[in-house]
């Protein structure tokens, strides 16, 4: 949703861009209707054979294999039909015509396919690449911690690379398990870069700053000295730039204590019902500090005993749309799972869910951390999940 950055257009995805493209790919049979409407009137006369075996040329540079195989096809209904209407059968003409087509499309089918093969071995050493840079910043929370079982889960919206604007991070501290969630603007290698910034920040603060808003107050500032590097970031990112940020800590005692700076409330599933836990006080999101002057001063605390479950999750996930335009359910889904699953069950219950809500198209980024809260005098969750 937010953050420091708005991503710039990739290449070929603008509008203007798509048009052309779109026309390229209309050239050849553009051509084909062109050839056939003068062979059915009375200018036949002109010779078409070149204009017509440059059809599956023309096909192989934008339409791919199967689309090259198709205008291939077409330019050969074409030429029968118009041998027939003009009983040219029997001329050399007709079946130099046919040589021609048939070596084209077989030379433009092979040039395609590799083509083809080369672009998606690209594709996959790119994916492969932006999935090491993200796992190097945006590591899986550890299974146990302290009093909690944990599990992280991370979407890119629209990319099979996976990387995208949204953090999260789990560490067990002397004060407790801290943990952070966060929505930066963009994607791609800038958005990595914030991320990297705001996480580098609270993995340090967290094992030193007793006080969870001073943590907090050390992601901001770090955000800040980013953006304050000459020459960084443009206008637009200095003027509208901004982080939505959730910590938490979970201390010995059935609490857990929430700063929360404009981020979606987590949901806390308590027999069997989920209820989002509200700041009493919203608070402006990283680098929107001077819009208000009264910035919370200690953490809320909320009850979080034995048998809970406590999810945090970024605005990808609640503003999910289906083909009707509905939002995804959250409390609703994570309420039909219960506590039964596991960390890592239930969130890959509640992907699949995300996933047939939205047909596989996600809108926006989506990161989430699950955590089980256990007896741990039983040595195990009080829902019974193995600790494994």
């Amino acid at each position: 949703m937010t953050w420091l950055s708005r991503s710039p257009p990739v290449p070929g995805t603008g509008g203007r861009n798509r048009l052309l493209f779109t026309l390229l790919q209309s050239v050849p049979y553009l051509i084909a209707l062109a050839v056939l409407v003068i062979e059915l009137t009375p200018a036949h006369f002109i010779y078409t054979g070149p204009f017509l075996t440059a059809v599956p040329a023309l096909a192989a540079v934008t339409l791919g294999p199967r689309g090259t195989t198709a205008a291939a096809a077409l330019a050969l209904a074409i030429s029968v039909t118009t041998a027939t209407y003009n009983g040219a059968w029997g001329t050399l003409q007709v079946y130099s015509n046919f040589l021609a087509l048939a070596l084209v499309s077989v030379a433009g089918f092979i040039t395609s396919r590799a083509m083809q093969e080369r672009r998606q071995r690209e594709l996959d050493q790119i994916r492969r690449i932006a999935v090491a840079a993200q796992e190097v910043v945006l590591r899986p929370v550890p299974a146990r911690m302290g009093p909690l079982l944990a599990g992280s889960l991370c979407l890119a919206a629209g990319t099979g690379a996976r990387v995208g604007g949204d953090l999260y991070e789990a560490v067990q501290t002397r004060y407790g398990v801290r943990m952070i969630v966060g929505d930066v603007r963009g994607k791609g290698l800038s958005a990595v870069r914030a991320v990297a910034v705001a996480l580098g920040a609270f993995r340090e603060a967290v094992h030193y700053e007793d006080d969870l808003v001073e943590v907090m107050n050390r992601c901001a500032a770090a955000l800040r000295r980013e953006v304050a590097v000459p020459g960084a970031y443009g206008q637009e990112v200095l003027l509208e730039g901004f982080t939505t940020a959730l910590i938490a800590q979970v201390p010995a005692d059935p609490v857990v204590q929430l700063v929360n700076r404009g981020h979606p409330p987590p949901l806390l599933l308590h027999q069997g019902r989920a209820t989002p836990l509200m700041p009493s006080l919203p608070s402006p999101p990283l680098g929107l500090e001077d819009l208000i002057s009264d910035l919370p001063e200690k953490p809320e605390s909320y009850a979080f005993h034995p048998g809970d479950r406590l999810l945090l999750y970024t605005d990808g996930v609640i503003e999910a749309r289906n083909p009707d335009n509905e939002f995804f359910a959250l409390p609703e889904a994570m309420e039909g799972i219960g506590v039964g699953p596991s960390p890592p069950e239930f969130l890959e219950q509640l992907r699949q869910a995300l996933i047939r809500h939205t047909g596989g198209d996600l809108a926006d980024d989506v990161a989430m951390i699950l955590a089980d809260r256990f007896d741990g005098t039983a040595g195990s969750p009080s829902g019974g999940a193995d600790v494994g």
